[in-house]
C-alpha cells in the first residue's frame, strides 16, 4: 500500500506530508511547478526575486559610505523625534547624533516592543505598591475603629438631620 513504504511501517509523517502537498495546489493551476512553489513559499518572508540568487543591494549610506542592505528587508525608515528617544532609551543607540537617517522598521518595532513591555512591567510595580499601601491604611483604620458602615451610618444620620431641619425652617416661614 501506500503509506507502507518505509521498511513496512505505516508512516503518519508520509501521509501528512502527501495531504499537506494536495491540500496547498492551487485551485485552478493544477501544475508541478505551481504545487512546488507553494510548498517552497509557505513561511518565507522573501520576494520572489530573492529565490532567484539575487545579490544583496548596495545603498549609499551617510557620510559617502557605501552600505549592502540585503533584498528581503523592507526599505529604510525614517525615524520621528520620539522614535529616535526610544531607541536611545532601549540601549540601541548612545546619542541622538548616532542614530542613522534610515533605520529599518524591525528595528523601531522592536524597540517599541521593548518601550512597551517596560511599560507594562511600571504599572505592575504601581499597581502592586497601590495594593501594599492599601492594605497598610486599612489596617490603619481597622486600628482606629474606623470601618465604611460606621462612616456611612454618620453620614446618613448628618443628612437625616440637615433635611430635618431644613423641613421645620420651610413650616416656619409657611406659618409667617
Amino acid at each position: 500500500m501506500f503509506f507502507n513504504q518505509i521498511n513496512g511501517v505505516r508512516s503518519l509523517s508520509l501521509f501528512r506530508s502527501f495531504a499537506g502537498q494536495f491540500l496547498r495546489r492551487p485551485a485552478g493551476i493544477k501544475t508541478d511547478s505551481a504545487v512546488a512553489q507553494s510548498a517552497q513559499r509557505r513561511f518565507c518572508s522573501k520576494p520572489a526575486s530573492a529565490e532567484t540568487g539575487s545579490q544583496p543591494q548596495t545603498v549609499q549610506g551617510t557620510g559617502g559610505v557605501a552600505a549592502t542592505r540585503s533584498s528581503f528587508k523592507v526599505p529604510g525608515y525614517r525615524p520621528s523625534d520620539f522614535d529616535k528617544k526610544l531607541l536611545i532609551w532601549t540601549g540601541r543607540f548612545k546619542r541622538k547624533e548616532d542614530i542613522p537617517e534610515q533605520v529599518s522598521f524591525e528595528m523601531i518595532d522592536a524597540a517599541r516592543n521593548k518601550v512597551r513591555v517596560k511599560a507594562c512591567y511600571g504599572m505592575i510595580i504601581l499597581s502592586i505598591v497601590a495594593c501594599i499601601g492599601m492594605v497598610i491604611l486599612g489596617k490603619e483604620a481597622a486600628g482606629r475603629h474606623e470601618n465604611l458602615t460606621a462612616q456611612n451610618m454618620e453620614k446618613k444620620a448628618r443628612y437625616r438631620e440637615e433635611s430635618r431641619k431644613e423641613r421645620e425652617a420651610a413650616a416656619i416661614d409657611k406659618a409667617q
